[in-house]
């Protein structure tokens, strides 16, 4: 399964708007669309044929013919999702309509390893899918979220940090041969990013989504569809050097990164140094929500120092919102000095209705993401494809 981009008009596309409730019939998809009743007519003849569509029954009229109710037809279907972080996976089946259920957490140790990551896996979605098809469900595929950079159209792991062992790792193809089901594998935040919109901002056509966890990154909703960039690494603000942190070593090679300070990790290993406990996010929660006046300065500033990097994005991207999701999003602190040092170092057009917030969907956004992306991909079937690579992979 390549990584596939929900072309406008596609029919993986009119598939979503049905799904999410954006349109009930035709004519509704050529005012969503913007394109000739006779081109919707086509696509949504191929959904009915798949077995992905119906239509029946008689919506509202607006002057004219009673319209027929189009719905999706395979409730059953299922995509496997499971979202890596370093040091736990979250896993759930998603379906076309609604959340993420069946979702459980385990901890593991993803820095162990491509093969022990590759055999917890493996055994983990292998049970969630006997679950799924033992409750009558057809599982379709498989979306896989991963805390690194990630070549999507390949199904490959690109030189993480941290991470010896899995540079280049084929996890996409070595997953779907131990499933029997095909992948899709994307960047963590990138189906973060994903979740959040469909779910939560599905109207809106231009979103920075942030992930402050353990680690930082970001992914980018332009035009209403995932942007990656020319090689995939689009939305990478973690390796972003900020003044304040010039004299930090990053584990990329580089110093002054904004990980070394404002993330989860960067800031746990400060809270050490003062002798204060934290070794996760949870930990520095915990201590925010008691009043730990080191924790709540150093999650402040961390807040100031994301907003310092995301000024420069909002002030050239121009986007409808900036959403802060991941475990550090449940902090107040950091999500208003994140606010503020976007207003402060924003020019006034670019922020005067722009929306800044925590995430709505909570953990379960990355699962949202990636299993939605793996039955979309799914309904576009091998025609809408992405093409091979050079290589043919």
């Amino acid at each position: 399964m390549t990584a596939f981009d929900e072309q406008p008009g596609s029919a993986a596309h009119v598939l979503e708007l049905v799904a999410n409730g954006s349109a009930t019939s035709r004519a509704d998809l050529v005012r969503e669309l913007g394109l000739a009743a006779s081109t919707v007519s086509v696509r949504v003849q191929e959904l009915v044929e798949a077995g992905l569509l119906t239509e029946s029954g008689e919506g509202a009229s607006r002057g004219g013919r009673r319209p027929r109710l189009l719905r999706v037809a395979d409730q059953g279907a299922v995509a496997l999702a499971a979202d890596l972080d370093s040091h736990h996976m979250r896993t759930g089946a998603v379906g076309h309509t609604g959340g993420a259920h069946d979702t459980d957490e385990h901890a593991f140790d993803l820095t162990a390893g491509p093969e022990p990551t590759l055999d917890a896996l493996a055994e983990r979605l292998s049970a969630l899918a006997a679950h799924q098809r033992a409750a009558g469900r057809t599982v379709r595929g498989v979306g896989v979220g991963f805390p690194g950079p990630v070549d999507a159209d390949s199904g490959r792991i690109v030189a993480p940090s941290r991470m010896p062992g899995w540079h280049l790792f084929p996890l996409r193809d070595r997953l779907a041969e131990r499933l029997g089901l095909p992948v899709l594998l994307d960047n963590d935040a990138n189906v973060l990013a994903l979740g959040e919109h469909r779910a939560a901002h599905p109207s809106l056509r231009h979103l920075v989504v942030v992930k402050a966890g353990r680690g930082i990154g970001s992914g980018v909703i332009s035009g209403g569809r995932l942007h990656r960039g020319a090689r995939g690494s689009a939305g990478d603000i973690s390796h972003v050097r900020v003044d304040a942190t010039a004299e930090h070593p990053c584990s990329c090679g580089n110093i002054g990164c904004l990980e070394t300070v404002a993330s989860g990790a960067a800031i746990a290993a400060a809270l050490r140094a003062r002798d204060i406990p934290a070794e996760s996010t949870a930990d520095i929660l915990r201590l925010v929500e008691n009043g730990d006046a080191h924790a709540t300065t150093l999650v402040r500033q961390a807040g100031r120092d994301i907003g310092a990097v995301l000024a420069v994005v909002v002030n050239f991207f121009n986007p409808e919102a900036v959403i802060i999701g991941g475990a550090l999003s449940r902090a107040e602190p950091l999500v208003a000095a994140v606010r503020g040092a976007l207003y402060e170092r924003c020019l006034p057009m670019a922020t005067s209705e722009l929306t800044i917030s925590a995430a709505r969907c909570g953990p379960a956004a990355g699962l949202l993401g990636a299993g939605r992306a793996a039955l979309r991909e799914a309904a576009a079937g091998p025609q809408t494809a992405c093409p091979p690579t050079r290589n043919g992979k």
